[in-house]
Order: structure tokens, then sequence, then C-alpha cells
């Protein structure tokens, strides 16, 4: 580096405020070098002495993609925990290993694009293992928890910046970049912001990353929210970061700029301060700032304020102080009490669904553990690499004894055999099965290639027997004897190269297809079939191979032989975290794979004491009525396997909560779509049917009491309190839950609404008083009629128990609160009218963009009207004439009370663009308050109805 005089430089004076350090530094840039800050990989400045710099290190449950780490259960898993406090060690755990990692590899980042606060609304999102719950309260209480973790308790240096994920309503991953979430205000407010504002708020956040979706028809890169919400909520400064990819998508998948100088000039203006795109190359976003600049859409003074959020972040991350940082050339990795803690939460995740008795098993109990989990120790996309690795079968031969415990993992024991009668064959490949995808570590391991240095598969007359999986859908895995799965790599031949599936795009997945008599079998990762050449066998475009399969053994007569012998069976069923319900693909179903049910029945038919133990990243439907025990656990990580051995056994008693309901059938889903929680009863804040197993669940070893509510309603809150007594003969946890309705809403409320939680640990007999200050503003909602929260005045029930169906308590409050208003559509006599997106109710509606900057309008969301009830608008003592604001083609009827049409409004001419608004006028008369009924028909956008006097 070049040399430079501190002494004279004030950015670097560690008694001056981080503000006029920044100032400094900000004057002593050129255009050009903070241009070149806007990328995720910004370069250092050698002239000032300024390191370059990275945003983005994954760490959701560990330091994950830069080799080994200690691996904790997944983000779910750690929601299921209830514990906000043992998230907090986690999270302190997992930076104190980030700055151990970065003193011996400077790839390392310090700003930690963790946690995940996306709420969990649908089941069936390929993503749901990244969150913590569908509940805004419980997230952000797990993300508050781990965020400062993160962040460390020094008063000024952070040990890392944690940046919220993925900013805003996003809960697909089909069609992801393109599709467009419809969110109505009152689910803005009530549910998809409050995760993020209450963490936000709490004081440990550096930033959010947007989603790629769009948002009421706008891209959240370009999002008026990260303004008019987000940076509202604190007066730190932020640094939002895009998503990969994302600021190219903007043209290249959206379509919603011309131009890319145009899209990253308007991600800029909105908020966009890092731009993640192209990889390590940024001469591609450099050149469109520059051109962006060039043109006018962009000023030196916008750069500025993205610069200054970034050197915000890093003066809090102590780059400019290595002398005063306490966090500087320190830390701890893989120490025996991050180990402790690994397994500590993997035992305080399991939730017991089910135990008619069965459980916990006594000492001397024979044991089958079967199924496809039963002997692994699964890791998904945002894991690191396992040092320790403990699957459920290691931890019940630890707990109970090999000689206690069988084994049978129900694969079925195939041979392919070819059209020529030669099978498939695995050439043999000494020490390949050590290597492990990952270790080495990576900035983006989607780059990670297969391996080439294994022989190829061929043919010969024996054959090699191979384990076949189906993980459902038809999707299957193939593993050779020697536990390496069949593999295609970039030259297109197979081999047995894998030690699990993994990577961005899979490739250890297959689909026998039928064909004639016999199959095809396709490789999913290229889209191509597998055929035998000369060479070896590959996958290839022409030419496909017919195979046969031989079935030496099927997985439902292994597992049934093994369950036969045995006093209990543990069938250990789920998912692999790549395979069917993943970041880029969600699940179609709730239902267990048909392979997986079949080794269900085929051990339930042998042995009637049979433990049902779901290791999974999202909930199932399951028929339970003849399982005497059902347990569910996240994938656990390193820890897995020794504490779901430690929970069967009752050495700890399970204490897991559900942080999601459980759906009965696929039937009780709404569209994977539809972000309407209110309109479509979503979640069990809204769910009006009968739930496989109920938000907040969990069962115990113990039983406990409830008793002594009391109430009091204060001038900022109410004050409850009861007590929970531990009446079994064990020492478990309990997690009491406060939740609390409307007894008389004037508009949907939840049917119940989490308020608060704790979880105690109580010996036998023991008794806890809880006491919870539940603020005011927790009873609110968002009254569209007056754009703004409002508590209403009435009766409050405040329900307390076990989970959100089991209430043992129940009292009431009456709050005084804000009498409702009716909508004033004239204020002074002026016009004030209704924007369009402020409705009370919808029918086949969907939000969408006013214009590519700000503000929303509504449009029918398909080929049939759409329908749109504004209640109690106040005409006061007449109007004689509407006026709305229209783009595109069709009309709009506006009725009142449900009476016949009093206006119909129609463009005379086809609009210019979806933005191109035109003012429609119509007479009508109408005095005192009504609710006002309009159908939109066509497609039209409508921003907003006037009435004049």
């Amino acid at each position: 580096m070049t040399a430079h005089t501190p002494s004279t430089e004030p950015f670097r004076d560690p008694q001056l405020p981080f503000a006029k350090r920044i100032d400094d530094l900000l004057s002593r840039l050129t255009a050009q070098e903070k241009t070149a800050f806007l990328h995720q990989f910004a370069p250092g400045v050698e002239r000032l002495g300024v390191a370059a710099f990275r945003t983005g290190q994954e760490a959701l449950h560990g330091v994950a993609w830069m080799g080994p780490a200690t691996v904790f259960p997944q983000a779910v898993g750690l929601g299921a925990t209830w514990n906000p406090e043992l998230v907090r060690r986690v999270g302190d755990a997992v930076s104190r290993e980030i700055r151990a990692m970065r003193a011996k590899d400077d790839r390392v980042g310090l700003n930690v694009w963790s946690p995940t606060v996306n709420l969990l609304r649908h089941p069936l999102w390929g993503r749901n293992e990244e969150g913590y719950a569908e509940d805004p309260k419980l997230t952000s209480a797990i993300a508050t928890a781990y965020t400062h973790g993160l962040r460390g308790e020094h008063p000024t240096y952070w040990r890392t910046a944690p940046v919220l994920k993925h900013w805003l309503a996003h809960n697909n991953e089909t069609d992801r970049s393109t599709t467009s979430s419809s969110v109505r205000p009152r689910v803005l407010h009530e549910y998809d912001l409050r995760a993020f504002r209450d963490t936000v708020e709490a004081g440990a956040v550096a930033g959010v990353m947007p989603a790629y979706n769009l948002v009421n028809g706008r891209p959240n890169h370009v999002s008026p929210y990260l303004a008019e919400h987000l940076r509202t909520w604190t007066e730190q400064e932020l640094l939002v970061c895009s998503d990969a990819g994302a600021p190219s998508n903007l043209v290249d998948s959206e379509h919603y700029f011309d131009t890319h100088e145009e899209a990253t000039a308007a991600a800029l203006v909105a908020g966009v301060d890092s731009f993640t795109d192209h990889g390590t190359d940024s001469s591609q976003t450099i050149g469109r700032l520059r051109g962006a600049l060039e043109r006018g859409l962009l000023t030196e003074a916008d750069l500025d304020t993205a610069v200054r959020r970034q050197l915000s972040v890093r003066f809090r991350l102590g780059e400019f102080d290595p002398g005063h940082d306490p966090h500087d050339a320190t830390g701890e990795f893989d120490t025996p009490a991050h180990r402790a803690l690994a397994l500590e939460a993997a035992e305080q995740a399991i939730v017991l669904l089910k135990n008619d008795g069965v459980l916990p098993l006594a000492p001397d109990t024979r044991i089958a553990v079967v199924g496809l989990l039963a002997d692994e120790c699964k890791l998904d996309w945002y894991s690191g690499t396992l040092i320790h690795r403990s699957t459920p079968l290691e931890g019940l031969y630890e707990r109970f004894g090999a000689e206690r415990v069988e084994f049978a993992e129900g694969v079925d024991r195939v041979r392919l055999k070819t059209s020529a009668g030669a099978f498939l064959h695995v050439p043999a490949a000494e020490g390949a099965a050590g290597e492990v995808r990952g270790a080495e570590g990576a900035l983006d391991p989607a780059l990670l290639r297969g391996r080439t240095d294994l022989p190829v598969l061929t043919t010969d007359a024996a054959g090699t027997e191979l384990a076949l999986a189906d993980w459902g859908e038809g999707v299957l895995t193939l593993r050779a004897p020697d536990g390496r799965h069949l593999s295609v790599a970039e030259d297109g031949f197979l081999r047995a190269s894998a030690d699990q599936p993994g990577g961005w795009i899979v490739q250890e997945t297959f689909r026998l297809e039928p064909h004639g008599n016999g199959h095809l079998l396709k490789h999913l990762g290229t889209g191509r079939y597998v055929c035998v050449s000369a060479d070896g066998v590959k996958v290839a475009d022409e030419d496909p191979e017919v195979f046969e399969p031989v079935v030496a053994e099927r997985g439902e007569e292994a597992v049934a032989r093994t369950a036969a012998a045995a006093d209990v069976v543990v069938v250990v069923a789920g998912n692999d975290p790549h395979i069917n319900g993943r970041e880029t693909e969600d699940r179609t179903t709730l239902r267990l794979p048909g392979q997986q049910e079949r080794l269900l029945r085929a051990a339930r038919a042998a042995n009637p004491a049979t433990v049902l133990a779901l290791v999974s990243a999202y909930p199932y439907t399951v028929d339970t009525a003849e399982l005497p025990a059902v347990l569910w656990t996240a994938h656990g990580g390193q820890a897995a396997g020794t504490a779901l051995a430690r929970a069967l056994a009752g050495d700890v008693s399970p204490a897991g909560r559900l942080p999601q309901t459980w759906y009965a059938d696929d039937a009780d889903l709404p569209g994977l779509l539809d972000y309407d929680v209110i309109g479509s009863r979503q979640t069990y804040l809204y769910f009006e049917g009968t739930p496989l197993f109920p938000f907040g669940h969990g069962l115990s070893y113990a039983s406990f009491a409830y008793g002594d509510v009391r109430a009091r309603a204060g001038d900022e809150a109410v004050r409850v309190s009861f007590s929970v007594t531990n009446t079994g003969d064990v020492t478990a946890d309990e997690v009491a839950q406060l939740y609390g309705r409307a007894v008389d809403p004037s508009v949907p409320r939840p049917r119940r609404e989490l308020l608060d939680h704790r979880r105690v640990t109580l010996a036998p007999g023991e008794t806890a008083e809880l006491g919870f200050d539940v603020p005011l503003t927790a009873f609110a909602f968002w009254d569209v009629a007056q754009d703004r929260w409002r508590v209403e005045p009435g009766g409050y029930e405040l329900l307390a128990g076990a989970s959100s169906e089991d209430v043992r308590l129940r009292t009431t409050v009456t709050l005084d609160g804000e009498p409702a208003l009716p909508r004033a559509v004239l204020a002074n006599g002026l016009a004030n009218g209704l924007a369009a997106a402020g409705f009370d109710e919808q029918r086949g509606i969907a939000i969408v963009d006013r214009t590519k900057i700000s503000g929303d309008a509504v449009t029918p969301a398909g080929q049939e009207p759409g329908e749109l009830v504004y209640r109690a608008c106040d005409f006061g003592r007449g109007v004689s004439g509407v006026t709305v604001e229209v783009a595109g083609e069709g009309t709009v009827e506006l009725s009142i009370d449900g009476g016949p049409a009093l206006a119909v409004l129609s463009p005379t001419a086809p609009a210019s663009g979806p933005y191109d608004y035109v003012s429609l006028g119509a007479s009508i008369a109408a005095a005192g308050v009504h609710d006002v009924r309009l159908t939109l028909r066509g497609p039209l956008r409508l921003a907003h109805v006037g009435f004049s006097g």
C-alpha cells in the first residue's frame, strides 16, 4: 500500500464521531472511486490506505459457504425453540466464528446477510427452512435475538453487521423475479412490515436486502417503502444490499425499465446502496452508474448518500480503528462451548406432536430405526461444512448401545439393465468417498464444479447394486455401495462422485420415465437422458438408453423385517433440503413422498409401536391416527442425531413448539401467490378450519397447570400475569403463550394473535409466576379509513395456554381506544375521495403500481370483473359528482349500499400506457354515510375516486 500520514486524516481519528470521520473520508473520494464502491466487491483505495470491502457473508444458522464451521439447526428449527435467549447465544457464537475464520481467510466477510425474517405464510414455499415463524411477533423476537448476538455487546463497535432478508412479502420461488405480491394496506402494516419493523427498531440491524419479487406491481429493488417505512424506524444508517442479479432483473426479466442505466439509477434513488450483480465483476455495474450520471439520471449527491451508508457500516465494524476494535483478531471457533450450544439448540428445537405413552423409551428397549433419513445429517444451501456429524442412527447407537439398535434404510436395491443385457457398473475409486462438497469454501458455491477425476460409469455383465431413493414426484437419487451418489459433471459423464445431493443446480437427481418395455433415465440437472457409449455412460440429447430396473429388494421389505423384531420402531422421514422444496423450487404438496409413506405403513403393519420422527424443513400432512407418537424437528445441524436420541430416551423433555400451522390437507391451503392473509383466512391468525397441529403446539413428558390469571389496563400497557406449575414428575420446559383477540371488532381481526410468550424450566412441583407488559399498540389495527394505526374501544380477550388452540386461562380487559370515524370523502368542503387501494373488502382485485416511483392502483386480477367495497363513506350534506382517475381500457361502475349503478365511467380513447391516467366524471347524488361499491371491468387501472359537492 502507498504510505499515508494518519495524523493528517481525520477519518482515522478514533476520538472524532463516526459522522465527522465519514464526512472526511467521503470528501477525499473521487466520483470514480465512489461509483466503484457501489458494487458488492468494493475495491480498495490505495492512495488513502482504504482496503477492499465485500458485502455479504451468509450465516443463517452458522457460517456458510466458507468451509468447516459449527452448524446449528435450520432457522425454522431455531424458531421452533421459542427461546430468544438461546438464539441470541447462537448468533453470538456464529459471529465469533466469523471473526475467527476471517483472521485466517479474508474472504470471510463481516457484513452478514442474515437472518431471514420473511414470514412463513405458506408452508409450500421452497425457502420455508430459512424463516422463523408464520407470526410476526415470534419472528421479530427470534430475529432480534439473533441480530443482537451477531452484533455483539460493545456499545460502539459491532462484531458483525447483520442484514435482514428479504424485503418484502416474499413467499414464492415460482417465477420469483417476475411475480407481484398483491398486499393490501392492512396486510402490509399488520403482517409483512411488522417483523422487519420490530427487528430494526430493536437496534442491532445494519441493513436489509430487497427480495426478487414485485410488491403491488413494483419491484422491491425500487420500492418507495425503503424510504417511507424502513428508514424511518431508526436513526442509524442502514445499508440496503441488492439480492444477487436482481439489479439486472429490472430490465432482463421484469422489463420494468428499458435500459440498465435507468434501472440502476432508479434503484439507487429508491435506496439500494450496494449492487450484487455479475459476481466479482464490477465493470457492468460501474458502467451503468457512469451512464446514469452522464444522462443526468443520477447526481454525485446520490452516490454520496449510498457510499455514506456503506462507510457507516464499515466504521461500526472497526475497519478504520484496528487498535480500538475489541473484536479485531479475536474469535472462537469450534469450541467445546459451541459444540454444547449446537446440541442444546438441537434439543430445544424438537417438537413432540403426539405421544400416547410410548415415549420416552426405556433403557432396555430394542429399537429398529428405519427410513431414508435414519442415517443422515442433511445440510441445506445456507449451511457450512460439518466438522462434527451425528445422525439419528449414530445417536441411538451411542445412547442405547449398538447391540440394541437395528437399522434398515428403506431404499430400493436395484441394478439398471441396458437393452443389450448388460448392467450399469460403478468402477472402484479408492478413497473417493472421503471428499466433502464445499469443504474448501467458496464465495459463490454455485460455481463449484462436479468432480472429473473419478472413473466414469461403464456397463458389465454383473453390474453394481444401487440404492434408489424416491424423494417424491419421481425424483430419484442413486447411490453406489461406498456411499457416493451418481452425479453428472460438466463433461456430461456419470460418475459416483458426490457425498450428498447438492449445488445450485443439483446434479444428483434422476427420473425413470416409462418407455416401451423399459424406462428412460432422465438426468434432471441437465434435462438430458442417460445413454451408453463406447467411452462410458453419459447424458446426451440423442440415443437414450432404455433401462430395466431389476429390483433385488424393496425398501418396504427390509423395513418390515427389521421392525418386526424390535420393541419399538422409529421411522425417520422427511426431506432432503436440496430436492423438491428449496430456493428456486416450491413444493407442490404437503404429503410425504410416496416411498416414505410406504415405508411408514410397512413399519406400522409389522409393529404397532411405531414412532414417527419427521426431520424436515417444513410441515407435512400425515395420518397420525394409528401412530402412538410423532415428533418433528428441522434439520438440526451437527448434533441432530444425538439430540433426537436424548429426546427419545427422556434425557431431555421435548419442549419445542410449532412456529407455523400444520394444515390437515392441501385443500386447506390458499394459492401460493395469494398474499391476502386476511381475505383468504391464512395462518393461525385467520384460519377457521381444523389444523393437523396448531401454531404453538408441542407436548412434554411433564404436565403443567395454569392459574391465577390477572390483567389490568394502564395508560400505555396491559399488565397480564398468571402462574404455571409443573404437575409432572420430570423437570421440563414449558412455553407459556399469551394471545389476544378483539371481542367485537368492526373489521375482520385475528381469531387470536400472539402477544408474548415465555419459555421456562420447571422442576416437578415448581411454580413460576409470569408477568407480561403488553403495550396498547399491540391491540391496534391499521385503519384504512384513517390511514393509520388505531386501537378500537371495547373488550379484548386475553388467552393464556400451551398453544394457540390449547387455551387454559381467559380474562377480558376493556380498552378506551378511539372510536371509528367514517371516511371523509369531502374534507372542509373540498374533494378528499378514496385511494383505490385503501379498500375494506375486495374480490378478484390485484394491487398494482400507480407510477414506477410511488403510489398504488387497483386492477381486475383476471378476466372476471373485480369488486371493491369501501365501508362507511361520509358524503356529508351531499355530493353531486364523482371522478375517477384511470388508465387503460374498461369501465368503472359505482353503486351505494349494494344498490343499482349510479355511474358507469369508461375512457373514450385507449391509453398509450399503463401509467397514462385520465380523469373521468359523472353526476351522482348522495348524502350521509354509505358503503361505496366499485366494479371494475376490463384491463384498466383505477388510482383514485373523487367526489365533489
